[in-house]
């Protein structure tokens, strides 16, 4: 799906890469930095198609965890290009920890793959620079891709989740505990290892600094989502779902809306008619049709009829992960075939932060000592 500052520049696998806009501040650097140093286009070129295929290299990383990922029946939806690296947005992981980890290594697979590949081209076409003498810097373009591989087969797999080695980390700690806690100590670890990698970037190189924040934040994200998941354990959608809400007909003027939008908190309104739900009006809909054409138009005009419907026993779990892979922020719920409630993305986090509430006042009373 992309975002806003992303633009899609290729389909491959039938997995929509994008790359986003600050990559292009790289290009620009890179292309600055060697026209300050070598002052010709000629090295402008090399040192810009040189970054271009080594995040070639990325994309085909990326696109190793998502089709073993596709192999475990999980879909991919869609792979970013950013300036410190790329990431395929899962749409989940394997509950299989031994799945994880080999979705989690089919990225640097895939680096030691090429490194092999370069490695036989060079030893065809070219007599090869001394191992000892290689680096990441010095040498043939093919030289410097391969040594570029090999670092970053290397350095995804430092034990930083969320990270590929803190994937693997994590997977390991899942088959000796509950999948909750495993993550948050493999977070715990990743967030060490980037306020190491952020001390190293003071020191020695800036764009650790990058990195470490991109681990910290991940690890973060990664370990609230676990708490959401747990919070979320055996709950339905009936459980969950709006029950007390307003309605309007398709024949209806915006200013009906308006004024149930007035009277009380609801935001999204289900559309009626015949007691059946036709569509849906969200707060987005109807700011558009009051700016576009007034509160005099009717409901219909605006509405979005494209209903997803999901059964009042489903887990709310996986509603979740559906509300947050696709445009849609609001479901209807049915119950034996008739409309019974509606869902979205706020209430669903509303429940979690009482359910996280309810966890976090048990824990306590559970670790009170009463004489």
């Amino acid at each position: 799906m992309g975002s806003k500052w992303s633009w899609k520049i290729a389909k491959l696998a039938d997995i929509d890469v994008y790359v986003h806009a600050t990559f292009f501040i790289l290009i620009g650097w890179i292309a600055l930095r060697y026209w300050l140093i070598e002052g010709n286009i000629a090295a402008v070129f090399n040192g810009v198609a040189f970054i271009l295929a080594l995040f070639g290299c990325v994309v085909l990383h990326e696109l190793g965890h998502a089709l073993t990922a596709r192999r475990y029946g999980i879909g991919t939806r869609d792979i970013m290009l950013l300036p410190i690296g790329g990431v395929a947005s899962l749409e989940g992981m394997p509950e299989d920890p031994k799945q994880e980890i080999a979705v989690a290594l089919a990225g640097p697979a895939v680096n030691v793959l090429i490194v092999c590949v370069v490695w036989l081209i060079l030893g065809v076409t070219e007599n090869i620079t001394d191992v000892t003498e290689l680096s990441l810097t010095h040498g043939s373009f093919l030289e410097r891709l391969m040594m570029l591989n090999i670092f970053l087969a290397v350095f995804n797999l430092i034990p930083a989740f969320p990270m590929d080695g803190g994937r693997v980390l994590r997977a390991l700690l899942a088959m000796t505990m509950n999948s909750t806690r495993a993550t948050h100590t493999a977070g715990n670890i990743g967030q060490f290892i980037a306020l190491g990698l952020g001390f190293l970037g003071l020191l020695y190189n800036p764009f650790l600094i990058l990195i470490s924040l991109f681990v910290w934040i991940g690890a973060s994200a990664e370990m609230e989502m676990a708490t959401i998941k747990s919070s979320l354990s055996g709950i339905t959608v009936g459980q969950a779902m709006v029950k007390d809400f307003q309605t309007l007909n398709p024949d209806d003027q915006l200013a009906r809306a308006v004024e149930l939008t007035l009277s009380g908190s609801q935001k999204d309104f289900p559309v009626l008619a015949n007691r059946q739900i036709v569509g849906f009006i969200t707060q987005t809909q109807l700011l558009k049709g009051l700016q576009t054409e007034g509160d005099q138009t009717h409901v219909v005009t605006w509405m979005q009829d494209n209903i997803e419907v999901i059964d009042y026993h489903e887990e709310l779990e996986k509603v979740l992960q559906h509300l947050e892979s696709s445009e849609t922020r609001i479901l209807a719920v049915t119950r034996n075939g008739e409309f019974a409630g509606l869902i979205n993305l706020d209430n669903i986090m509303e429940l979690v932060k009482i359910q996280t509430a309810l966890q976090d006042n048990s824990h306590q009373k559970s670790g009170n000592i009463k004489f």
